[in-house]
This record gives C-alpha cells, sequence and structure tokens, in this order.
C-alpha cells in the first residue's frame, strides 16, 4: 500500500519539529502467534535500522507497498519517514530483537481539503506476515489519530492485495470502497464502536490464550540448573519433569556435569542441539542475566524463572526483576515469575509438571493460577488429598509478565478446563480482569479468592465471579461444579438417617439463602435400596432442584453398598446432589464415577465434612447458575439511544477541554439516549425568567444552580410553584439577592413524588458501578444506597430500585400512592449504558429524579467527561 500524496522529494522541504510523545503510545502486544511484539512511535535515531529493514523486504513487497520496486530509500526519504511531529504524521514500528519488523503510519490530508482524513499505510516483513501486525499496528495508529482529532482513514491499495483490505475490514470497520481498474480507494470512520471492540477483544482472547498454550504445552524443556544434590531447587524440579511423564524432551543445562539423573547435560542453553520451547531457571538471581541471554539467543519461547532474589527482596531486586522482563519481552518471549513455584498441564499428550511442589492433583477439569510459592504447594496438596482433579495449574511468584487475567484469555478457550480457580493477591488490571471475568463465566464458573476487593464481594457475583473466604471454600465449591450439574432453583431436598444432621442442614439453608423441599428421614436403620429410592424420587421431583445426602454409617454395615446407591440412585440426573458421607471431604473412592485411566469424571458425588460446607457450597452454586439463567444487559436494549450522537458529543467536548459539562450540553447527552430532563431554561435577568416560564407554563419553578445550592435539605434554593410572571419576578430578584448567581433556571413544575438519586461513574476493580438511593442528606449519611454494576438489564434495574432499606417508601408506606418503579428502572438501565458504552463518561448524576404514581421525572443531570483513566483496557491491545 502507498500513501496518494506521492510528494516529490525536491517538495519535500521541511517539517515540524518533533515534539515529545506519551509514554504510554509504546507498548508491548502479542502477535496471533502469542509471540511479544514491541511497539513504540518512530524517532529519528531509527533512519539506519529502518534502510535496513527496507533493505530485506523482498521485491513484492516493496511493489505492494510502494506501488512499484522502490528497492532503496535515500537519506531524504529517511529524513521524512523519521521525522515527524506525532499529530498530522504519526509513525509506529513494530521490534522484535532490536530490529524492525513492521511499521505503521498515517498523513493528515489537511492539504487535499480534508482536515479530518489522514492516509494510512502498513508494511510488515516478509518472514513476520501472517502475524496479524497490521491489524494491532492499525488499532494503535487510530487510537493516536483519534487523539489528534481525526475522524477517518484513507488507503489506497492495489487491485491485486486483497490481503490488505482485509485487514480494515476484518478489524470491525464499515469500508467505502471505490475501485478504478488498477488500485481500489479505502475510506472509513475511526471511532470506536461496538464491532470493533468485538473484533479487538476476540483477537486479544486469541494471541493471548496462544501465548500461554506456547508455556503450557511445549514440545521440549530445558532445565536450567539442574542439580544432582537433592537440596537444591535444581534437583526438584528435574526430577518433577521426569517423574511427571513429560512426553517430550528434556535437557538439563548444569556446566559442570555431563548428567544428571541419567539424563545427558549440556553446558549452557546453547549447546542444546534441538530446539528448545520453554526454559525453567532455577539458578541463583546473580547469574540469571546470563542465563537468559543463552535463552534469547536460542530462540527459547517461554520461561518459567524458580529463582528468588527480586522484586521480593526490595529496590535491587526490583531493578533486575525490571531488566528481566524487558528483555524477556524484547526477545517476543512471556515470562512466569520470578520467585515461582512453576507450571503443571495434566493434558494427555503433555503431562507436564514443571513445578517445586512434591504432590500435585490428578487429571481433572479445573484450572488454578494463584502467586504464592509456599501457598501453591499447600494448594496442590489440599487438591491432591480432595481429589479434586486440575487440568493445568500456574504459580507466577511476583507475577512480572504472566498474570492471572493471561489465564483467564488461556481457559475460555481450553477445551480441558470447565472450572477456573483464582487466588489473587491483588489485580493487575482490574478494568480488564472484570472484563474478561464476566466473558468467561458466561461459560465456565469463575472462583476467586482476593482481600483486594474487601466487602465489595458483591460486586464480584455481579458480573458472575464467585467470591470465596479461603482456600476450603474454594475447594468446596469448585468440587461440586466440577463434578456435578448446575441447579435449576433454590430448592434442595434433604436424605438422611439422622433427623439431627439433617435439620442442621436445613437450619444452615435457611441462613444461606437456600429453600429447604423438605426431610426425607430415613431413620439410622435405613438400607441401601431406601437412599436409592429417595434419590430417585427426588431426582423425578420436578419441585427439587438439588439432593444433598447425609449419611452416617450404622455399626457393621458395607459402607460401599450405600456409595454404590446414591450413585446409582443420582445416575444420569440433571440434578446436582452433594452428600456428608463419612465426613470425607472431596471426591471419595467410594463415590467416583472414573474414565479408563481411573480420572474421576462428571457424575461423581462431592463429600463435605459437615453439612453445614455442603450447603454452604450448594447455595454459590446456586447463586452463580441463578446469574446465569438472568436476562444479559445487552440483550434487552430500551429504545431511543443514539450512542453514535452521544459519542460525537462527548469527544467534542473533550476536545474543547470541558470537565463537566454545562447543564444545556449534559442534557442533551442525556437525552441521547433516552432520558428527557424536565424542560428548563437559563436566565440571567427577570425578564428572561419570565419569557421562559411563559414559554414552559405555569406553575413555573425557579431555581438556583450553582453548586452550594443544589440539592439543599432545607430547599432555599429553590422557588416552586410560581402562578404567574410576578411570582416569577420575585422569585428571580429573591434568589439572585440570595445566592449571588447570575444564572438561575426555570424549569416547569414536576407532579409531585419521591426525591431519588442516581449516580454513576468509575470504580477502581469493577469498571463502572451505578448506585441508587433516596435523594437528600439522610441517605447519604447513612449509606442507603444500592449499587451494582453496568450495565444492567431491565430485570436487574427492576431489583435495584427495590434493594435500598428506605425503598419501602416507593411502595406506598404510610398510605401513600406507590410510585411507577417501572419507570425509575428504565432511567436507571439508560444510565447504566450511558457509562458502559461511552468511555468518555466519567460521571453522571441525576438529583433529584421525582418518582411519582405517573412516571418519573429527571430535574437535574449532571455529566462529567474526560479521557479514560487508563489506556490499558480501553484501548488498543497492549499487555499490562
Amino acid at each position: 500500500m502507498a500513501w496518494t500524496r506521492r510528494i516529490p522529494v525536491t517538495e519535500q522541504t521541511g517539517t515540524r519539529a518533533s515534539s515529545p510523545f506519551p509514554a504510554d503510545w509504546a507498548a508491548d502486544v502479542l502477535a496471533s502467534d502469542g509471540r511479544v511484539v514491541h511497539l513504540r512511535p518512530i524517532v529519528p535515531a531509527d533512519a539506519a535500522k529502518l534502510a535496513e529493514f527496507h533493505g530485506k523486504l523482498s521485491e513484492r513487497t516493496r511493489y505492494l507497498r510502494y506501488f512499484g520496486p522502490y528497492p532503496t530509500l535515500s537519506e531524504r526519504d529517511l529524513l521524512r519517514m523519521t521525522t515527524i511531529d506525532y499529530r498530522e504524521r504519526m509513525a509506529f514500528l513494530a521490534i522484535l530483537d532490536d530490529q524492525i519488523i513492521a511499521m505503521g503510519l498515517y498523513e493528515s490530508l489537511d492539504g487535499e481539503g480534508k482536515p479530518e482524513s489522514a492516509e494510512v499505510a502498513f508494511v510488515v516483513a516478509d518472514e513476520h506476515q501472517g502475524r496479524g501486525l497490521g491489524p494491532i499496528l492499525l488499532e494503535h495508529l487510530a487510537a493516536v489519530a483519534g487523539e489528534s482529532g481525526f475522524k477517518r482513514f484513507e488507503a489506497e491499495v492495489l487491485s491485486e492485495n486483497p490481503t490488505m483490505v482485509a485487514v480494515f475490514r476484518d478489524a470491525g470497520y464499515q469500508l467505502e470502497r471505490s475501485f478504478d481498474g488498477s488500485t481500489i480507494h479505502v475510506e472509513f470512520t475511526i471511532d470506536p464502536t461496538d464491532a470493533q471492540r468485538v473484533v479487538r477483544n476476540a483477537r486479544e482472547r486469541a494471541s493471548e490464550a496462544r501465548s500461554v498454550a506456547n508455556l503450557l504445552r511445549p514440545e521440549s524443556v530445558a532445565v536450567i540448573g539442574a542439580s544432582t544434590d537433592p537440596r537444591k531447587v535444581g534437583n526438584a524440579v528435574l526430577a518433577n519433569v521426569i517423574a511427571g511423564g513429560f512426553t517430550g524432551p528434556v535437557f538439563p543445562v548444569n556446566a559442570d556435569r555431563r548428567s544428571v539423573m541419567g539424563i545427558r547435560a549440556y553446558p549452557t542453553v546453547r549447546d542444546i542441539p534441538d530446539p528448545v520451547d520453554l526454559a525453567i531457571v532455577a539458578v541463583p538471581a546473580g547469574v540469571v542475566d546470563e542465563v537468559l541471554d543463552d535463552c534469547l539467543a536460542k530462540g527459547v519461547k517461554s520461561m518459567v524463572v524458580v529463582s528468588a532474589g527480586f522484586s521480593e527482596i526490595g529496590s535491587d531486586g526490583s531493578e533486575s526483576e525490571n531488566r528481566l522482563v524487558e528483555s524477556v519481552r524484547s526477545h517476543g518471549m512471556r515470562l512466569v515469575g520470578p520467585n515461582a513455584l512453576g507450571v503443571a498441564n495434566n493434558e494427555v499428550g503433555v503431562r507436564l509438571n514443571a513445578t517445586l511442589a512434591p504432590r500435585i492433583p490428578g487429571r481433572g477439569a479445573v484450572g488454578f493460577f494463584c502467586q504464592s510459592g509456599a501457598l501453591g504447594i499447600a494448594i496442590l496438596d489440599e487438591a491432591a488429598r480432595r481429589r479434586l482433579g486440575l487440568s493445568s495449574f500456574v504459580s507466577a511468584g511476583n507475577r512480572a509478565d504472566l498474570s492471572g487475567n493471561d489465564m483467564l484469555q488461556y481457559w475460555d478457550s481450553d477445551a480441558d478446563t470447565e472450572v477456573v480457580l483464582l487466588y489473587l493477591e491483588s489485580y493487575g488490571n482490574p478494568r480488564k480482569f472484570s472484563r474478561l471475568a464476566r466473558h468467561v463465566a458466561r461459560s465456565k464458573p469463575v472462583l476467586v479468592v482476593s482481600n483486594d476487593l474487601g466487602e465489595d464481594d458483591e460486586l464480584l457475583r455481579q458480573f458472575g465471579v464467585i467470591p470465596c473466604s479461603g482456600i476450603s471454600e474454594l475447594f468446596d465449591c469448585a468440587t461440586v461444579l466440577a463434578y456435578q450439574p448446575l441447579p435449576a432453583g433454590p430448592r434442595v431436598r434433604i436424605i438422611t438417617n439422622s433427623l439431627v444432621l439433617g435439620e442442621m442442614a436445613a437450619a444452615a439453608g435457611a441462613r444461606d439463602g437456600i429453600e429447604v423441599d423438605g426431610i426425607v428421614d430415613l431413620e439410622p436403620g435405613a438400607a441401601p435400596a431406601e437412599f436409592e429410592a429417595a434419590v430417585v424420587a427426588a431426582t423425578a421431583d420436578d419441585s427439587v432442584h438439588a439432593i444433598m445426602a447425609v449419611f452416617v454409617p450404622p455399626v457393621a454395615v458395607s459402607v460401599q453398598d450405600y456409595a454404590g446407591a446414591l450413585l446409582t440412585g443420582s445416575r444420569g440426573s440433571a440434578k446436582p446432589i452433594v452428600s456428608t458421607f463419612l465426613a470425607v471431604d472431596g471426591i471419595p473412592r467410594g463415590l467416583s464415577i472414573v474414565d479408563d485411566g481411573g480420572v474421576p469424571v462428571r457424575g461423581s458425588i462431592p463429600s463435605f465434612a459437615t453439612p453445614e460446607r455442603a450447603v454452604s457450597a450448594l447455595a454459590q452454586v446456586s447463586r452463580y447458575a441463578k446469574w446465569l439463567r438472568a436476562p444479559r444487559a445487552d440483550a434487552e436494549l430500551p429504545a431511543g439511544i443514539d450512542a453514535a450522537r452521544a459519542t460525537g458529543l462527548i469527544e467534542s467536548a473533550i476536545d474543547a477541554g470541558a470537565g463537566v459539562l454545562d447543564d444545556g450540553a449534559a442534557a442533551e447527552l442525556a437525552a441521547r439516549y433516552g432520558i428527557a430532563v424536565t424542560e428548563f431554561r437559563t436566565v440571567t435577568d427577570a425578564d428572561a425568567a419570565i419569557a421562559a416560564a411563559d414559554e414552559i407554563g405555569y406553575p413555573a419553578a425557579v431555581k438556583a444552580v450553582s453548586p452550594q445550592w443544589r440539592r439543599r435539605a432545607d430547599r432555599e434554593g429553590v422557588r416552586l410553584d410560581l402562578p404567574d410572571k410576578h411570582a416569577v419576578a420575585a422569585a428571580f430578584a429573591d434568589l439572585t439577592a440570595l445566592t449571588g448567581d447570575t444564572e438561575l433556571h426555570v424549569q416547569a413544575m414536576a407532579s409531585k413524588g419521591v426525591g431519588v438519586a442516581i449516580t454513576a461513574g468509575d470504580h477502581p476493580a469493577a469498571g463502572s458501578l451505578i448506585s441508587f438511593g433516596l435523594s437528600g442528606p439522610l441517605s447519604d449519611l447513612v449509606g442507603d444506597r444500592a449499587v451494582h454494576v453496568v450495565p444492567l438489564s431491565a430485570a436487574q434495574a427492576r431489583e435495584l430500585v427495590d434493594a435500598p432499606l428506605s425503598a419501602a417508601l416507593l411502595s406506598g408506606y404510610g398510605g401513600s400512592a406507590p410510585v411507577d418503579k417501572d419507570a425509575i428502572a428504565d432511567v436507571l438501565q439508560r444510565v447504566s449504558l450511558l457509562v458502559d458504552q461511552q468511555p468518555g463518561v466519567r460521571t453522571v448524576r441525576l438529583d433529584p429524579v421525582l418518582a411519582a404514581p405517573g412516571g418519573a421525572a429527571v430535574l437535574s443531570v449532571e455529566i462529567e467527561v474526560g479521557p479514560v483513566p487508563s489506556r490499558a483496557d480501553s484501548g488498543p491491545r497492549r499487555l499490562r
């Protein structure tokens, strides 16, 4: 592809001086094959590298890019390409191993009478074509162009180069094309749309999943620091890789020995004659840099650094860790650690145990991510004791590169993983976590232990995550989810031969929101056949959604017969069944259904030490199942939303430097989402106030609008029910004298009602939140506000209306007429969509909204706009 403006060299008589560009324009990104590539703006010092890059392009690639042979770049060409202003002319380079592998650029078409358009072009090194670099460059160019005020990109493409047209089309843009026989002219707007975000997120998921797959599915492994000394970590990790039965070649690296554990050893990774996919580094921190150089030279794809001595020891270690990550990424690699326990993959064709843990669980359908190595060993031991099978496991240590978000992307598409467990000490990118978690939770349960959200566990539940208080609860829920179906409702039938324990279970269920359908007391001497018959009856009863079997073994009987009865009775059932069988935790062998390899599979019955824990796990699973059944917010959008026009208003306001919009602009923006503010006029004198009231109609209201007078409980800044022009004039004079304001509002009177307040805006961990409660300081003081993540479905909005403790005042409390709650819910849903769909909106406040029997009147709306807090999850793809 070429620029349309092919300016002769003699006309290229100067450029504006280079200006600094924001640091966050540079980014590490993942190509479609999962390898890391560094993107950054071009600088004049890149001239020599750019000439080398151009010289290595094939004749065909140069022809498609420049519409001719163009074998070399002249000094003037290089000067023009590398000396840019980062606004009217912009270029990104893709860098790997300190070499340019791709370039994308745009140039303003202002000289052709198109001040909001720029021409865009790309070129990718032949050996790196097909790695998805074109779409990534386009995303980053479009983001910078949007910040610089451009609205459209144009491009000229040779008709024999359909691949380049596909770059634009596959990025989600709506293309306008024209054809003149030899070239295709392409134009498209660059404003982000829902379609583009879907495409971007899908590409991100695929590339991040591929990068983790490179780590967890290596074809060969090198253990650097492999040792014959059983006291050293290099001995433990090599022994575990071998004992785990890794299906590929294993290469010990030890400079002093020719073999380790009977396997030929090599002095360095460079000396290994075959390719190495994964390097496990178990050497002192001080020599990791030297080992890294060897790995980079060898072309290793991924590294697991179990060595300690990095950021966990202080600032010196942090500097070493930062250098390690920078070097690893600059060569296209991914890193687990440092200070990591390691990684494991139980997939039959891999069988990788690259950890320091002496015991790992068998194969299963649960993926687990944690940070702490010591905690990881305890976690793996507990999972193995419970016979909770794992698909894969990652303990990331200092989490310098690979994170829980990366693992979510991988497990989302991993057919072997049905349940995701995360033990998070912190959220590296909270906004991205909330986006990924709610996506993954639609198909696979996501269970999280974290203290980072504190009392905001309910926020996690709102986007489908199951928050757990600790490892015990985490495994309790995981065993139900991994081996049993989801319940279709909250009702549980308890089957027991101990009435006391059955009643304990029922009491626990009442506390946890479980509805006990009934207790079937079989009495202590019940035979196995009676247990089986009771289970069969429960599975056939449509009023029952789950079954709990509480079994206390009679004296001198075979418990295996009872286990077989429970399995037989539940076989083929679509209802989950849990038990307190012999007070065993996990999946007892007697209650297991196993595959040909002896691995427990779905249909196995989980057991818990106490009835309370069994009920608690069922309650968590039931809440998750209810979330899945609820209508999705994007499945039932209200009418009257013009998102495109709203985006234009917001961008114009941000470009103009606006923060808090004036009242007129805020009302106009709200109207684009179907939120009608009760008609008002801004006036500056009494005559204008009278004219406004005459136009709006009587009775009217006159209101002070400066911040200190809005929403005052004493309502001193408002004059209501003004019947005529004389009252309006008097009110204007009174309020200007009282407040000192030079501008007031004249507003139509709304029907009398209950004042409520709706606010929405940024949250550091959950993205954006919306809150609802009664208007006024009392609700603020006592914290009587219901909060929910956005967007809201219609049903969720209706539930939010009833959530505050004071919501009874909306339902006719004290003999008053009930208000129109559906009208309030409609406003709530529209506000939630506004803040969710428009990343330029920082906060929204509707206060008061008068809720009356005949509807809801919005009297005031305040909106603040501004750039998104972080480009890390709102802009083009990038690693954190």
